[in-house]
């Protein structure tokens, strides 16, 4: 019988989970990979990548055979167009993938399930200014999230919490705070704010049109954390003892608008900003990384702008494939 340990990776057609993919088989991972979709933009790493609807139990089942590590990533999600506009959809769908790969995990004799919640768990009232004071773990309550997405990440936390506490089985919680970087959704209305920037950014350097929209007066304010530092987080979180919900993103407070000015920076242009209404969510969030640091003598180390070139180098070439040049 083989010692390599085995992981399965629920959302892995997707972006982090593409990458963690990758992440455990440098590791030495058996891995599994399960998603709706097959990964869009190079083939995947894992061993073996089923296409199962995980909102059905019986292939939450099926998905979590014979493995020892389960990493909880599928979600219908996408950037605050989608989110702000699909509440129901979210919410029904996301609980019953969640429930049900907690109860496979637990049937199928898995030893630890990470779950991969969200900073959108965040009370409104703690985020209604730009300069908002950092977001602590125990600041989740009392609770009042934004919208569904939210919601159904926190009553998921819950339920780890009391699945661990039953003896049921070990887990793990995460909350991102907006993980980006290559091989993401970039356009169609699911791609979050720094994606979405180095599309508009691409597409104004290749057409000569320097003007880009962004929602509403861009002064809301966000912390962005690089893929590779959400990877390294996830797998220190894993291994291990801390059991309670943990943050894994960047502190670095930044408004849209300055993101913005980064990116043109990063791509050799001057842009012009044109302000349009749109979902712009809460004004403004930011991790609080005290207890990361603690727990896991460690905090995310890759610069904003090291990780948007990076990013804007990979969406440029998306764009220009697209438009033939």
């Amino acid at each position: 019988m083989s010692s390599q340990p085995r992981a399965l990776v629920t959302g892995a057609g997707g972006f982090i989970g593409h990458h963690l993919v990758k992440r455990l088989k440098a590791e030495g991972y058996w891995v599994r990979g399960v998603d709706i979709k097959h990964s869009e933009y190079e083939p995947t790493a894992a061993d073996e990548f089923e296409i199962f609807d995980l909102r059905r139990r019986d292939n939450c089942l099926r998905a979590a055979r014979g493995v020892d590590d389960v990493y909880a990533l599928a979600s219908d999600m996408g950037g605050m167009g989608f989110i702000s506009s699909n509440h129901a959809q979210i919410l029904r769908n996301n609980l019953l993938i969640n429930l049900h790969t907690l109860e496979a995990a637990e049937m199928n004799g898995a030893k630890r399930l990470l779950f991969t919640s969200s900073a959108c768990i965040y009370p409104e009232y703690r985020q209604m200014e730009a300069e908002v004071t950092p977001l602590k773990e125990e600041d989740a309550y009392p609770a009042q999230p934004q919208d569904a997405y939210g919601w159904e990440k926190l009553v998921t936390e819950r339920l780890c919490m009391h699945y661990r506490e039953e003896g049921r089985i070990e887990t793990r919680v995460v909350r991102f705070h907006n993980i980006f970087g290559p091989l993401g959704t970039w356009d169609g209305g699911r791609e979050k704010a720094p994606a979405a920037m180095c599309r508009k950014v691409a597409i104004a350097k290749l057409t000569g049109n320097h003007e880009i929209e962004i929602w509403g007066d861009g002064e809301q304010t966000r912390s962005f954390c690089y893929i590779d530092d959400c990877l390294t987080g996830i797998r220190k979180l894993m291994e291990s003892d801390y059991r309670d919900p943990l943050n894994v993103g960047q502190d670095r407070l930044i408004t849209i608008n300055d993101l913005a000015d980064m990116t043109a920076a990063i791509a050799g242009i001057t842009i012009t900003k044109k302000h349009i209404p749109g979902p712009q969510g809460v004004r403004g969030r930011n991790s609080d990384n005290t207890r990361l640091r603690q727990v896991l003598k460690w905090e995310p180390e890759i610069p904003l702008e090291e990780g948007m070139a990076r990013t804007y180098a990979w969406i440029e070439s998306q764009v220009r494939e697209r438009m033939g040049k």
